[in-house]
């Protein structure tokens, strides 16, 4: 029976499943490396606001406290955006004139409130709530970074669901006094432990599906 193919098609065959195979492993280790850069996740990310609001000037600057604007945080699942009133309750006194300022006043003028851009935003699957981790004594910064040193709010954390899980495996390294949960650059605790049982968390039950995904 003559033979239908040239032997060299063997070796070409080989090269071809050899190919195809290390196109695959690429192919998924690059969606793996996307699905966890910056590009997917946001980190980094600086969101255009109608108000070029730096937390620099305002937290680092002045010594705001957190909620002072963000009112919700330790009462709420949401940690709340301040109203115009807010703004103005010192800047109906300071800066008036500002023309960076004329969307606030335009905004009082006019009882419309602004549209401030989230800079963190999770997926509608996942369940958060501030008030469940800022009682519990996890540190603004722990999550948003070092707000003090931001000209324009960016997302610190990739939020992904990996970063999520570390915390919750090992919450020690987050975990401050009752009050220093707003202060930026604080120490870490001398006896995290201590924290723990402060606070009453229970790690074995925190990577549990249902804590996060309901």
């Amino acid at each position: 029976m003559p033979q239908i193919f040239h032997p060299r098609v063997n070796g070409l065959t080989r090269i071809l499943l050899a190919g195809g195979a290390l196109a695959i492993v690429a192919f998924a280790c690059v969606a793996w490396f996307l699905n966890r850069s910056p590009y997917s996740t946001g980190q980094g990310a600086v969101p255009e606001q109608p108000v070029p609001f730096s937390h620099q000037h305002h937290v680092g600057g002045l010594g705001i406290d957190c909620r002072y604007c963000h009112t919700g945080v330790d009462r709420s699942r949401f940690a709340g955006l301040p109203d115009t009133h807010t703004c103005m309750s010192c800047h109906s006194q300071l800066w008036t004139e500002a023309q960076m300022l004329a969307p606030v006043r335009e905004s009082l003028k006019e009882d419309r409130p602004l549209r401030w851009m989230r800079v963190h935003r999770l997926p509608d699957f996942v369940y958060f709530d501030h008030r469940a981790h800022v009682t519990r004594g996890i540190g603004c910064e722990s999550c948003h970074g070092r707000v003090d040193r931001m000209p324009l709010m960016s997302q610190a954390a990739p939020m992904t669901m990996q970063w999520c899980l570390d915390c919750h495996r090992n919450p020690q390294k987050a975990l401050r006094a009752p009050d220093r949960i707003t202060a930026m650059g604080a120490p870490a605790a001398s006896d995290p432990n201590a924290l723990l049982r402060r606070y009453r968390i229970h790690t074995d039950r925190m990577t549990e599906c249902v804590t996060c995904h309901r």
